[in-house]
């Protein structure tokens, strides 16, 4: 090395310092791999972690047990440790666990057995092992955790993992779980504040309910759900994903109870379902000397009144029913609605009763197309997705959710129906429409029916309408805070567009009706500006003559002479003659009342403001001035089609400190 020796000693000297201490640093980092390694350390571990599992003393113990809960995560050291039965040595603790010292005892004995079912799950979920081989003690021991009042929080949520797991795993297992834990208390886990308790709760309701056959299932649903609502959906904390997921499963188990009937068509030669649609029949129309009349008269009668049901079939309308889906769902959903709200149901049919054919809302063919759009909505049929969390919490308040669901939907629909004025052509409109209503009133999460009642009732249509106009202008950027910026700059040059058309229109002039005191329109009169827009003139014209010169026009008006411009009822001369005829005055005020042709009563009134130094305020104004609007900035952002506007305009930097970068071309290169 160059320089002075000393030099070279200090540089030796840290070289050796960095190597004694690189070296030390990999033996920490062998040490804490060490357990992970095949061969002599692992054993070592395992063996060590083995005997001090089974020491008499406790801090011993539980301190191996924490250590087996962190390390059994490895799938080396979780096959090392079970082919040494570690995992029996496991179960053995918990089936000799006392569980009256659980309850009581605070510390060790909750800590040992938290860590011991911690080690026992983590081992178990590489799948080495099956869980078919554990013991009824076993699983009667983890039950009887999750049963107990005051066993431990932290036991009872890894006991509860241990039993879904076990459910999921196979049907025998499910039998003995569904036997061994009792449904009031997995009930009353869901009432507590604790959220993970809550969580795993769910999860096993969830395994137990997805794993039962259909008759194991109707059993678990019943206990269903009203407590969910005020303990979970209602609580003060927000709902967890994996909870929402939870949630959203029960609830497509629940609705899929439903697909049986929506997949069954109708069966024209039951005796039952017949029955069923006669007294749906029977419960629109009081027919009491029904009995009295002939077979042809009743069935002529009952075709009738079938098709004032809104049945396509009439003398057979079993037949609407028998498309799959909604099947027989459909017909349930309409008994139920005129069985539940006879009143409602009553109204609805005899109020379209009365009306033309074409204008009469059918309510059976909606009720039908109503069912499929509730199925649809619902997703009643499909299996619960793995990763799904969309869970309605109005569905959480009722029982039948789905019928509760259509008796309000179905007023909706002839609500809708009315505003729409609509025909039976319009009949895929308005399903469109209700589809819409439900759609984003259930979006808006409603946690009762009186609510998602009274917010789909106020989205009518006209704010349907409102709703897709507002949508509609987002996805084309034009409500984008930089696109309005850019519409208030275009706006002046678009206005004096407009403006300067009023005016050469007017100067073109137009002619008029003149209409006398008995409302007759006999006689014609012309009215135009000049060029110099300084004069109006006007006079009485020939029904032939095309467009007359200003010389022809004997009577004229100094545009400086006019000082307001009054139109309809606020004209004095509307007040002072009590509707009278009125000519064209020469006073300062200007009567436009003999403007009556509607096409160009908005250009005169634009063009005489924009004389008077006014703001047109017409509606055609506004119209043209959207249009044209809409044409310019769609023309201006024609380049930038699917390329996203940002609402904030991006920071312009800093000027640099000084231009010395900058060629200079005044000088001849060399």
């Amino acid at each position: 090395l160059p320089g002075p020796d000393n030099y070279a000693l200090q540089y030796a000297d840290g070289v050796q310092t960095y190597i004694t201490e690189s070296v030390s640093h990999i033996n920490c980092m062998y040490e804490s791999i060490q357990i992970f390694r095949p061969g002599t350390n692992l054993c070592l571990s395992c063996q060590n972690l083995y005997k001090g599992i089974q020491s008499s003393d406790s801090g011993v113990r539980c301190d191996s047990l924490k250590e087996l809960a962190n390390v059994s995560t490895d799938v080396t050291f979780a096959q090392e440790f079970i082919s040494r039965d570690g995992h029996l040595l496991l179960v053995k603790i918990v089936e000799d666990a006392n569980e009256l010292v659980l309850c009581v005892c605070v510390c060790p004995c909750n800590v040992i057995m938290t860590h011991t079912l911690t080690g026992f799950m983590e081992l178990m979920d590489h799948g080495i092992v099956s869980w078919e081989n554990l013991s009824s003690v076993f699983i009667k021991k983890i039950a009887s955790f999750v049963n107990a009042k005051l066993t431990d929080a932290s036991i009872q949520q890894v006991s509860l993992d241990i039993l879904e797991s076990m459910v999921l795993s196979s049907h025998g297992l499910f039998l003995q779980v569904k036997q061994e834990v009792t449904m009031e208390r997995l009930i009353a886990h869901l009432q507590v504040t604790n959220q993970q308790i809550q969580t795993k709760a769910m999860a096993l309701l969830m395994a137990l309910l997805q794993t039962a056959g259909d008759s194991d299932r109707q059993v678990l649903l019943q206990s269903k759900c009203v407590f969910l609502l005020q303990n979970i959906i209602h609580s003060s904390g927000s709902v967890q994903d994996e909870m929402a997921h939870y949630l959203y499963v029960l609830q497509s188990v629940t609705l899929n109870h439903l697909e049986a009937r929506m997949r069954t068509p109708m069966d024209c030669y039951s005796q039952e379902q017949r029955d069923t649609l006669h007294n749906l029949r029977q419960a629109a129309f009081e027919n009491e000397s029904e009995n009295s009349l002939s077979n042809e008269r009743r069935r002529s009668l009952c075709a009738k009144e079938f098709k004032k049901l809104g049945f396509s079939n009439n003398s057979n309308p079993g037949q609407d029913l028998v498309r799959t889906p909604p099947g027989l769902l459909a017909l349930d959903t309409m008994f139920y609605f005129a069985a539940r709200y006879p009143d409602a149901y009553s109204r609805f049919v005899l109020e379209n009763s009365s009306r033309e054919d074409k204008h009469e809302c059918p309510f059976a063919r909606s009720s039908i197309q109503l069912t499929l759009i509730l199925c649809e909505i619902l997703r009643i049929g499909e299996p619960p997705s793995e990763t799904g969390s969309d869970y309605h919490p109005v569905f959480f308040s009722q029982d039948r959710l789905m019928e509760e669901l259509f008796c309000v939907c179905i007023q909706l629909l002839n609500k809708t129906w009315k505003e729409m004025r609509a025909t039976q052509e319009d009949f895929d409109k308005v399903m469109q429409v209700v589809r819409e209503q439900i759609t984003r009133t259930l979006s808006s999460k409603p946690t009762s029916l009186e609510l998602f009642k009274n917010k789909v009732n106020a989205l009518n249509y006209g704010e349907i309408l409102k709703l897709r106009q507002t949508e509609r202008l987002h996805q084309e950027e034009t409500l984008a805070p930089p696109v309005l910026e850019l519409k208030e700059r275009l706006k002046p040059e678009l206005l004096e567009l407009i403006r300067q058309q009023r005016l050469n229109r007017l100067c073109q002039g137009t002619m008029f009706r003149k209409i006398s005191s008995r409302r007759r329109q006999d006689k014609l009169w012309y009215c135009r500006l000049s060029p110099n827009h300084k004069m109006l003139h006007y006079g009485d014209a020939e029904e032939d003559t095309d467009n007359p010169t200003v010389e022809t026009l004997q009577k004229k008006i100094p545009v400086a002479d006019i000082k307001g411009l009054l139109t309809g009822k606020d004209c004095p001369h509307m007040k002072e003659n009590k509707g009278k005829h009125n000519k064209v005055s020469s006073t300062p005020w200007l009567h436009i009342r003999n403007f009556i042709v509607p096409h160009w009563f908005c250009l005169w009134t634009d063009g005489l403001s924009v004389l008077l130094g006014r703001e047109m305020s017409s509606e055609s104004m506004r119209s043209e001035l959207e249009i044209l609007l809409s044409m310019e900035i769609k023309l201006r952002l024609l380049d930038l089609e699917n390329v996203p506007i940002p609402d904030i305009a991006p920071v312009v930097p800093k000027p640099p400190s000084n231009y010395n970068f900058c060629y200079d071309f005044s000088q001849t290169e060399q």
